[in-house]
């Protein structure tokens, strides 16, 4: 992050969204090994054969045990995984100048907002949001369509940041009128 700042730039708050989507995927990291352990000791006890006689004798008990670790793995590495991955590669940060959202960690993309083009600051939260201290800030440029940073955590706070960083701004130019149109008095118009 340091080389892709601004001359006079400084990083003020780096933060990932509320961390409350990881809440099924730690769930099922607990409790895929547990099971996988009962469902092996049950059928090293001989379980299935009490459930299907014919499955009586040790040739099945290897391929079971196999079945059950190859199911935990699947749910750990095919579920678990790829959303605390996706959680990961999520990134919003807050500088003296700019906000950026970095998304993705293979295939990245990412935007960047100047302070100065911010116009309005808004926080909306669901209850859920409202219980974790998290929601959605919404920045309104004046501009159709507005940027969301979605599920973003403390977000009183980080709003409270932004609004600093607004104020601490550099005041524009006194000839700076923010139109880049210019006024012309007379005379044909020019291409």
């Amino acid at each position: 992050m340091r080389k892709q700042l601004l001359p006079g730039e400084q990083v003020i708050v780096v933060t990932r969204q509320q961390a409350r989507r990881l809440f099924l995927p730690v769930a099922a990291f607990i409790l895929t090994p547990a099971f996988a352990a009962f469902g092996c000791a049950w059928i090293v006890q001989g379980g299935p054969a009490r459930v299907l006689p014919v499955m009586s004798g040790g040739e099945w008990t290897f391929w079971l045990l196999l079945a059950c670790v190859f199911l935990a793995l699947l749910v750990l590495l095919g579920y678990c995984l790829p959303k605390y991955l996706e959680w990961l590669a999520v990134q919003y940060i807050l500088t003296s100048r700019r906000i950026i959202a970095r998304f993705g960690m293979l295939r990245r993309h990412d935007w960047q907002l100047s302070l100065a083009a911010v116009r309005n600051v808004g926080l909306r939260q669901s209850l859920i949001q409202r219980t974790l201290r998290s929601g959605n800030i919404s920045l309104d440029t004046g501009q159709p369509g507005g940027t969301l940073m979605p599920d973003v955590p403390e977000a009183a706070r980080f709003r409270s940041f932004i609004l600093e960083a607004i104020d601490g701004l550099p005041p524009a130019p006194a000839n700076d009128s923010g139109n880049t149109w210019t006024r012309r008095e007379g005379g044909q118009d020019g291409w």
